[in-house]
């Protein structure tokens, strides 16, 4: 084609209007509270992912309407999944390290030690600590849930505890951690879409952050000691005696995960870091858990082609636990590539529409009608929020819900002379932060396959992640700790 033949193209090409770009927007709200109403938590088995391809399916009328042609939205939608391919690459290798570190023991070993030292008035609060150093210290949130996070599940289960606030308060220590770690990759991010520096973002978000922990600690507290520790009681020594029958506890299987935190925090790529986790529990198994082994694949004999077998079932399918226990089974038989199958399944068909709606520019439509709005600070950072939630609920993606934002909204914040590291701050505050609430997001979808506790059942739950982007547009409202431009800024800008 032509230069001439691509601008001909381009002029045809008619702008949408706000009301054209809210009308899949529309059809995805009502479809997805459909499939939840009709489905439940089973709405992300197939439901949500159908309504994420019928509202797109929409937009895509209304692009061929104002002359958009299919071959550019279709490299849209090529690039958006495509830079989804190392989040997918990570789920899988989640789900095999999962599978193998249960059968390795590494799992069941952490639920044993958890269940003798953890007291169950203060675990919700002890669960989102553990977490928020965890994730401080190897910056991840994903790999803090997917490590310690299994783990903690497995104890709240053992101790008679809610999965569904266990994994809020997983979650938020996890994110707490995620959003003040120098090795996240989110707040390496923000501050670099929004033109601050580092270490001044950092500071700037302990004003917001702090709080929010703090009152989502104090949440957890008063939840553990108001739900009391009499009928948690019962049965743990029971269920350690089955887990010490059924696998070779030992402190030892605790290495797995050593390794895997050392390597984080080395700042090694999660992709090869999780695989030779899941690697290295594979290889625990077959030297400390070979009766498990055979008991896994139903075999008499130990040979290398058995223990090879039992490893790589736990890999790609997940182990599955026959304690005859229902509830220790349930907890235990889990993990493996094929677990995350919907979940991937969620994630490319929410980039789908997310792609769809950007090029067709339904999306910068819609947050350039809500600009409009923004006449003060407080507005405009309210603004900003709602922008960086909303495009975290379309777009599906955590960080399209900084860059997009950031990228929109740091020449506005310039204007008003205000300092780059509001904008940071605000964009980690409520897109980094909201992701996990929304189902069919990358990192709900992550939580909800890791986890397994469905995301509209964690998301009341998830206190720090909620009180974040209220306490971060309250600061803007009250004009508390919004600093103006200063001249080394003014300088950098320039």
């Amino acid at each position: 084609m032509s230069q001439d033949q691509g601008q001909d193209n381009q002029d045809s090409i008619q702008q949408v209007s706000l009301a054209e770009s809210l009308i899949p927007v529309v059809v995805l709200v009502f479809l997805l509270g459909l499939s939840v109403f009709l489905y439940g938590d089973k709405a992300q088995s197939g439901a949500s992912q159908m309504s994420l391809l019928i509202s797109g399916g929409v937009a895509l009328l209304i692009g061929w309407k104002n002359n958009h042609k299919w071959r550019d939205i279709e490299k849209a939608i090529s690039s958006g999944v495509g830079n989804t391919i190392n989040a997918i690459l990570i789920l899988l290798m989640v789900g095999s390290l999962i599978g193998s570190w249960i059968l390795s023991g590494t799992v069941p070993a952490m639920i044993y030690y958890g269940l003798q030292v953890i007291n169950p008035n203060f675990f919700y609060v002890t669960a989102c600590i553990l977490c928020a150093v965890t994730a401080i210290s190897i910056g991840s949130s994903w790999s803090t849930a997917g490590t310690v996070g299994v783990g903690l599940i497995g104890i709240a289960a053992g101790l008679g505890m809610s999965p569904e606030i266990t994994a809020g308060a997983i979650i938020s220590g996890a994110y707490f951690g995620d959003k003040m770690s120098p090795l996240s990759d989110t707040t390496n991010l923000a501050p670099a879409v929004a033109g601050s520096e580092l270490f001044s973002h950092i500071r700037h978000m302990v004003w917001t952050t702090f709080p929010a922990i703090t009152m989502a600690l104090i949440l957890y507290l008063v939840i553990g000691l108001s739900a009391g520790s009499g009928s948690t009681e019962i049965n743990i020594q029971g269920r350690l005696d089955l887990l010490d029958q059924n696998f070779d506890i030992g402190l030892h299987l605790l290495i797995p995960m050593g390794i895997v935190f050392y390597m984080a925090f080395k700042k090694m790529p999660a992709f090869p870091t999780i695989m030779l986790g899941s690697l290295v529990g594979g290889l625990f198994a077959v030297v400390f858990q070979q009766d498990t082994i055979l008991a896994f694949v139903k075999a008499d004999h130990r040979t290398a082609l058995t223990m090879f077998d039992g490893v790589w079932r736990a890999l790609f399918s997940g182990y599955v636990s026959e304690t005859g226990n229902a509830e220790l089974d349930d907890l235990l038989s889990r993990g493996g590539m094929s677990s995350m199958l919907y979940t991937i399944w969620l994630i490319i068909c929410a980039i789908t529409f997310g792609s769809i709606i950007e090029k067709l520019g339904m999306l910068k439509r819609i947050v350039d009608s809500v600009l409009h709005m923004a006449q003060s600070t407080g507005s405009l950072i309210f603004t900003t929020a709602l922008t960086c939630i909303g495009v975290n609920i379309l777009a599906a993606d955590q960080y399209i819900s900084i860059v997009l934002p950031g990228r929109m909204y740091r020449l506005e914040f310039k204007k008003r002379n205000l300092a780059s590291k509001n904008l940071s701050r605000v964009l980690e505050d409520t897109g980094t932060v909201t992701s996990v609430l929304i189902p069919w997001n990358t990192c709900g979808a992550f939580m909800t396959g890791t986890l397994g506790v469905a995301t509209f059942a964690y998301a009341p739950y998830c206190f720090f992640n909620i009180l974040s982007p209220m306490i971060s547009v309250l600061y803007g409202y009250l004009n508390f700790k919004i600093e103006k431009i200063n001249e080394a800024e003014l300088a950098i800008a320039e």
